[in-house]
């Protein structure tokens, strides 16, 4: 008896249509990346500075065994000021021919799953979330953009209702632009009138709009971790979003994992697939990513020689002042790798 209900629970799940959860919902994923840079290519006659976004563990990501090693003449964490984002920093002196540095650590990451909402949102004061309701260089809040969220929200009054909604309008009318380069620089208002781009496009948008009508929401810059015993995964910085429910804390979305799905399996808004799809990212996020950097227009530290950084999602180097081109990993020149 006991063995024919096995086969007939084994049948089952084999009869049972495709889910989005076979494919997001591991509970943990673990690895182990390096990062290697080589700065040794570009000129040498003027002194050489790196950031690189530094992981650090929180309630979804355990880090570990981080090792640095590199013929720097200076090395050091810090953090920014406005965000506390952590960096590791490091120069070599003018003259120095070979310039090179290897970040390594381990991250256990989990599925965050984030969905028993409360009935009744608790009071709260918005200026304790004040930085998370602020515009930035590229996300405004005023203007079309006002306007816009004004019209997505009509006459939802609770942080959850307009966030929803916002979230909704985001996964219907933005799209994934694979031309784009990088994750996209996030410029709202030009989203606005051409909505395709990447995840930090995206996810701009999101944030910018959910700020606009009073609902504190902020990007988080990582990279994804890869799926196979090792894989290069250089190219694969990931930005997704999360926006901050009184009397229940902050609530992780990824619009942009949305329309990426919808283009690399062909899928239409109405697709059974899209839907589940549109559900598991409302509060969830899968767990192969890591969680580097969050903040907008940063001033690094030490302070770079050039203007804010837009984001801080990839390394960031000066030479003499002048900023390498940090989407250009050939010529930059680093690599990650991941390793199960």
């Amino acid at each position: 008896m006991k063995k024919n209900l096995i086969l007939i629970a084994a049948a089952l799940l084999l009869a049972m249509p495709f889910s989005v959860l076979t494919v997001l919902a591991a509970s943990e994923s673990s690895g182990t990346i390096t990062m290697e840079f080589d700065l040794s290519g570009h000129p040498s006659d003027q002194e050489t500075k790196l950031w690189i976004p530094y992981p650090l563990s929180d309630r979804d990501q355990l880090v570990s065994n981080i090792a640095v090693s590199g013929n720097y003449a200076q090395s050091a964490v810090y953090s920014d000021q406005k965000y506390s984002t952590p960096m590791l920093y490091a120069r070599w002196d003018k003259g120095t021919n070979t310039r090179k540095l290897v970040l390594k650590f381990s991250v256990t990451r989990q599925e965050v799953i984030r969905k028993d909402f409360p009935k009744q949102e608790a009071p709260w004061d918005p200026a304790d979330y004040a930085l998370y309701l602020a515009p930035t260089s590229l996300g405004p809040i005023d203007g079309v953009v006002k306007d816009l969220a004004d019209k997505i929200v009509g006459h939802n009054t609770t942080v959850y209702s307009k966030a929803k909604a916002i979230y909704d309008w985001t996964c219907e009318n933005m799209y994934r632009d694979p031309n784009t380069k990088g994750c996209g620089p996030g410029d709202v208002c030009s989203l606005l009138q051409t909505p395709g781009g990447k995840c930090t496009d995206i996810h701009s948008v999101f944030v910018s709009l959910c700020r606009a009508v009073g609902v504190p929401a902020r990007e988080v810059f990582g990279i994804r971790q890869g799926k196979k015993e090792i894989e290069d995964i250089t190219t694969w910085q990931h930005c997704w979003a999360e926006f901050f429910l009184p009397g229940y804390g902050w609530v992780p979305v990824d619009p942009a994992d949305v329309r990426k799905m919808m283009l690399t399996q062909n899928l239409k808004l109405d697709d059974q697939k899209t839907k589940e799809y549109r559900e598991y990212f409302w509060g969830a996020w899968d767990a192969y990513r890591v969680k580097l950097a969050i903040g907008r227009d940063l001033l690094l530290n030490p302070p770079q020689a050039g203007k804010p950084l837009n984001t801080f999602g990839y390394p960031y180097a000066e030479i003499g002042g002048k900023a390498l081109d940090w989407l250009e990993p050939a010529t930059f020149k680093y690599t990650i790798t991941y390793h199960k």
